[in-house]
């Protein structure tokens, strides 16, 4: 199983970026996949977690009714649309996956694989 995020860069406050995972050799779809954010020296924080077999979607207080999660099946991919940035947006941001269920606070329960880290930065 392989996790391949992109899609950061600098956006300015009140700005979008949209993220992407692509995915590779889950055998089923019974996997999700979760989004993270870190800052350093701070402690990982799930933002949102994606169930790509039916589409539901969690979202943790922080982003909710500014980020939004949603998959291509076709392409194997799972995009974290991201609008409304604010300055504390900024982090690196990793998806991951595993078979764990989501929590209803948009975190992946238990990650079996992660991506490398994008990292997002908002400017004022």
């Amino acid at each position: 199983v392989q996790l391949q995020a992109s899609g950061g860069g600098l956006a300015q406050s009140g700005g979008s970026l949209r993220l992407s995972c692509k995915h590779s050799g889950f055998p089923t779809d019974e996997f999700r996949v979760g989004w993270f954010r870190q800052v350093p020296g701070k402690k990982r924080e799930g933002i949102s977690c994606f169930y790509p077999e039916d589409g539901d979607s969690y979202y943790a207080d922080s982003v909710k009714g500014r980020f939004t999660v949603s998959g291509d099946k076709d392409n194997h991919i799972v995009f974290l649309q991201m609008n409304n940035l604010k300055l504390e947006d900024t982090a690196v941001y990793y998806c991951a996956a595993g078979e764990a269920y989501c929590s209803l606070s948009g975190s992946l329960l238990e990650s079996d694989y992660w991506g490398q880290g994008t990292q997002v930065t908002v400017s004022s």
